[in-house]
């Protein structure tokens, strides 16, 4: 940067200055990844004091996932999708990501069938787990996995962590 005389700062300086000055508290800003502890944390507000079954539920994910910002996911859920047994709500957590629960899906009987297919953001390679929550108040776990190359919300700071 150039100065027109010697302490005398240009308009450009000014201008990368305050710049500088207004992105530097967002970059600061950015979240870290998660834990499987925060994630368990997370998935414990949603089942409360339910036991979580492991089964009924199946996970889809690529083994290799080339970019996290767009990574395909598919859930199926053993249900007869009846009134009087049915999914009510697919919850999706991610142990690694900046916030691990991802969505709450709600689903009913008139779905027919209990099963979607969307794309999540994935920070870095991890496990993603899927609960069911049932109509008769259980649910129902299933997990897959996936290694990232280049992972999606977080920056290479973060990542280095």
């Amino acid at each position: 940067m150039t100065q027109r005389k010697g302490t005398e700062a240009s308009r450009r300086d000014v201008v990368a200055g305050g710049i500088a000055m207004a992105v530097a508290p967002i970059l600061g800003a950015v979240p870290g990844l998660a834990t499987p502890d925060e994630m368990n944390d997370e998935l414990k507000k949603v089942i409360g004091q339910a036991t979580l079954k492991k089964g009924r539920v199946k996970v889809s994910l690529p083994e290799l996932t080339e970019n996290g910002n767009s990574t395909a996911l598919a859930v199926s859920v053993d249900s007869p999708m009846t009134a009087a047994d049915h999914v009510r709500a697919l919850h999706i957590f991610a142990e690694k990501n900046p916030v691990p629960y991802i969505a709450r899906l709600g689903i009913g009987p008139k779905a027919g069938k209990a099963q979607i297919a969307t794309s999540i953001r994935v920070a870095d390679s991890q496990k993603i787990t899927v609960v069911a929550e049932m109509s008769d108040g259980s649910f129902w776990s299933g997990q897959g996995s996936t290694e990232v190359t280049t992972p999606a919300c977080i920056d290479d700071s973060d990542r280095l962590r």
